[in-house]
């Protein structure tokens, strides 16, 4: 089969939408680090919106850190992709060309560390997942015991880790007499701007004092919140793509209509005049928060129940009504957390929230969403739930999710079938609650994991108690009987 490819562009559908401008004369002004789904379906079409309307500074060099999947899937494809945008029967087929070239680390250090450095590159965008940071989530230090960072530590000429490539392209621009670039996480963690600005300049640090004040004096590392649902892509869309389009994308991307991306307004070089979907604030934190704490609160709880319940797709999980009033009944607790900005009316963004997960054509998967749980549990609840504690608030909501994300550690649904823990610390979480004969013994070996649970929060006993009571309904009485007891 023939693929999509800057020869098959002009021969595709009449419905389908194409780069408005010539690929040939878009310079890259953007280092996207972690290229996956979610940055195409994101960032990758902000730079594409601006490129159409003519600002041709916005192309992008993008990197993979592992893996050569995505390089080896955009490369026969010109760095062209199709973005499906799914909303019920409506469906909108549209051609990004944004993306120059896919760089794999691993086999290419120097070809990345060149991108960065090159005069051309003003911003770097990153989603490499909490994990990337290389920063211990209790302290906020770096992770010396890791072996990527004990190397990028030792030296800098072939760097391994996305900090370790940071510094190393910061530390040639300032001898080429270059100013630095801005820097922008786009990964869901709270300040993930100063996060990532700490393990940097920490990593600068131990090079270089000098470096590390010119990155401190002159670099911009914005506060960033981004917004949108990004399904796996199966086999079968890109089957049912290639039907349509009469040439196979094997890059392709399919999302919701809504997009959103608020950025701090703290650039230290050119920026694009950014359009719909993107809004420059000088806060982000209350956006941020709100977020976090409703969107992707109630995600994990949806992945985590639904995944035990033996439910595949985020919509499935809401038709169940029991499931719908836990959501509520989850954000109920979790907005009394929030201080939101004027511009966010909270109910409507509620109603917004569940339209977008009844959306039966994104076919969300709740294993997508499980992932990486040790990650993200602090900011997506256990903050909700030390907040609630702190104001005698009740927690039955929030901590039935928590104890959810704690059995889904067992490995099996509640039907006996077994399921990969996708997750850094799944091991250690196995072994510690394999070691505990009790309901009990397994919260208390949950809570001794610091790196996930704040100490003060794992020593509340209205906290425990509610671990203790609804991971005992789980194991015993499985989800679907959990939610319907709430």
């Amino acid at each position: 089969m023939t693929r999509l490819s800057s020869a098959t562009l002009a021969g595709l559908p009449a419905d389908v939408v194409r780069p408005a401008y010539d690929r040939a004369a878009v310079t890259c002004g953007v280092v996207h680090i972690g290229i996956g789904a979610f940055h195409r379906a994101h960032q990758a079409v902000v730079f594409d919106d601006a490129l159409n309307a003519g600002d041709l500074r916005w192309g992008i060099t993008a990197a993979s850190l592992r893996s050569p999947a995505v390089r080896d899937q955009m490369a026969p494809q010109d760095g062209l992709y199709t973005m499906l945008v799914r909303d019920g029967a409506a469906e909108q087929a549209r051609v990004i060309g944004a993306v120059q070239r896919v760089i794999v680390a691993p086999e290419e250090p120097q070809a990345l560390l060149a991108a960065l450095a090159s005069p051309d590159t003003h911003m770097v965008t990153l989603t490499i997942t909490e994990k990337g940071y290389k920063l211990d989530p209790a302290t906020g230090a770096l992770i010396e015991s890791d072996p990527q960072l004990v190397a990028d530590i030792a030296s800098l000429e072939s760097p391994q880790t996305a900090p370790g490539y940071l510094v190393a392209a910061l530390a040639m621009r300032r001898a080429a007499g270059l100013p630095p670039f801005t820097a922008i996480s786009c990964d869901n963690l709270p300040h993930n701007g100063t996060r990532l600005r700490d393990a940097v300049i920490a990593l600068a640090r131990r090079h270089d004092a000098g470096l590390a004040d010119w990155i401190a004096g002159e670099g911009a590392f914005p506060q960033t919140m981004v917004d949108r649902i990004v399904p796996a892509t199966t086999a079968e869309d890109i089957a049912t793509l290639t039907a349509r389009i009469g040439v196979e994308d094997q890059a392709m991307v399919k999302t919701e209509p809504f997009l959103q991306w608020v950025i701090e307004d703290k650039f230290c070089g050119p920026r694009p005049a950014f359009g719909t979907g993107v809004q420059v604030t000088q806060a982000v934190a209350p956006w941020e928060e709100a977020k976090l704490r409703l969107l992707n609160g109630s995600h994990s709880g949806i992945a985590y129940l639904g995944g035990l319940a033996g439910i595949d797709h985020v919509h499935e999980v809401l038709a169940l009504p029991e499931a719908r009033r836990f959501v509520e009944a989850l954000w109920d607790e979790a907005e009394t957390t929030l201080s939101p900005p004027p511009e966010l009316d909270v109910a409507a963004y509620r109603r917004e929230l569940m339209a977008r997960f009844d959306n039966p054509t994104l076919r969300h998967r709740t294993r997508q969403i499980a992932m990486d749980g040790s990650q993200k549990l602090p900011q997506r609840l256990l903050h909700s739930i030390a907040a609630r504690l702190a104001a005698g608030q009740g927690i039955d909501a929030l901590s039935l999710a928590v104890a959810a994300w704690v059995r889904w550690q067992a490995g099996v649904d509640d039907s006996g079938a077994a399921h990969k823990v996708d997750d850094p610390l799944a091991d250690a979480i196995a072994a510690a609650l394999a070691g505990a004969a009790s309901t009990e013994g397994r919260v208390a070996a949950i809570l001794a994991f610091d790196a996930v649970v704040p100490p003060d929060l794992a020593t509340s006993a209205p906290f425990r108690a509610a671990l203790v009571r609804w991971l005992a309904i789980l194991e015993t009485e499985g989800a679907r009987a959990a939610l319907a007891r709430l």
